[in-house]
């Protein structure tokens, strides 16, 4: 019997691969039911611990576990945590930053979706344009979409601080559902200081990792919303354990998640029995191959909201094939400067 897992990270899908492989001898022989112990194995032995390349690792090894037991004993992963806290899932679907794109997601039913609105062009940030241009393309997509549909932004962390509070105040009267990453990660204090000054939803978590780095975020208020990536954050219960931090505070949980159908399905399973979950990052793929990658499995939904996994353990599974005939081939990605030639964020 085999389990499926992701830990797919941007530009980092190599070394990832490498990490995954290492913890081989930490894992050999265990009974893969112990999946607390065997998390707290791969996390606390190592003496160098954390970050995006060590618990992507963790997190997909995890999730395969998950889904191995899941299949032994015949129900789907959600059930083995609690089961439902809610009937369905509600979706919001990532889309282009143009009122056509969003008006798609609207006339397919969902009542919310998402996009940057924070660009470069040609690869330079200027922050005057930039924020100015951003706003601007809010503004058009709310008069395209009326006052019923939630708007979801994400600027990806490329906002220095002045302009995130230009931003996100100037946004307010077109009432986003959320402006998710408006800062950086590094600095609890520069959100601490974007959260005085905005009355806008906030919401980050993406590149957080584990229940560790959410605490504090979550005690001090700092987010409306947090937004773990189970594929990153640790897997699938210590997602379940992000949410119940975020529960305690009151605070939402919206599952980062523009990954493959295995991050989608392990990120639905938690949200089934989370009764933080409000809402699920959900990404349509256009390559037709992907279904058959997964042998034809896929996330049910309508009118906006996903089934409840139904299948037993995560509820798919990889063909080999497939996956030999679309080798990994790196990607570059862009590298965005200022005006003066100073690196920007990315």
């Amino acid at each position: 019997m085999t389990g499926l897992g992701e830990g797919s990270i941007t530009s980092k899908e190599a070394t990832l691969s490498s990490a995954i492989m290492d913890n081989e001898r930490l894992l050999l022989g265990r009974d893969p039911s112990d999946i607390e112990g065997i998390w707290q194995t791969l996390y606390r032995v190592p003496r160098w611990r954390g970050g995006p390349i060590l618990n992507s690792a963790i997190s997909a090894i995890e999730i395969a576990l998950w889904d191995i037991v899941g299949k032994a004993l015949g129900v789907p992963i959600y059930k083995l945590l609690g089961g439902a806290a809610r009937q369905r899932i509600r979706l919001y679907l990532d889309v282009g930053d143009t009122p056509e794109a969003y008006l798609k997601a609207k006339s397919l039913g969902f009542t919310a979706a998402k996009s940057g609105f924070i660009n470069a062009e040609k690869d330079l940030i200027d922050p005057n344009v930039t924020v100015r241009k951003g706003i601007q393309k809010m503004e058009a997509v709310r008069k395209a979409v009326g006052d019923d549909f939630d708007i979801c932004l994400d600027p990806h962390g490329r906002l220095t601080t002045p302009m995130a509070v230009h931003f996100c105040t100037a946004i307010e009267p077109l009432r986003p559902l959320f402006v998710e990453e408006p800062t950086q990660l590094e600095d609890l204090g520069e959100l601490a200081h974007l959260r005085s000054k905005t009355k806008v939803p906030l919401a980050t978590g993406e590149r957080h990792f584990t229940k560790y780095a959410f605490t504090e975020m979550c005690s001090r208020h700092l987010v409306d919303i947090v937004q773990p990536d189970v594929c990153h954050a640790g897997g699938i219960l210590e997602m379940k354990k992000i949410g119940t931090i975020a529960e305690a505070y009151r605070i939402e949980m919206a599952p980062h998640n523009p990954q493959s159908l295995v991050s989608t399905l392990a990120s639905l399973h938690v949200d089934a029995t989370t009764p933080a979950c409000t809402i699920q990052e959900f990404t349509i793929k256009s390559d037709p191959w992907l279904l058959d990658l997964f042998q034809g499995a896929k996330v049910d939904h309508k009118n906006g909201f996903a089934d409840l996994p139904s299948k037993p353990g995560l509820g798919c599974d990889l063909d080999e094939k497939v996956a030999a005939a679309h080798p990994y081939k790196p990607v570059k990605r862009p590298e965005y400067k200022f005006a003066d030639g100073a690196v920007a964020d990315q």
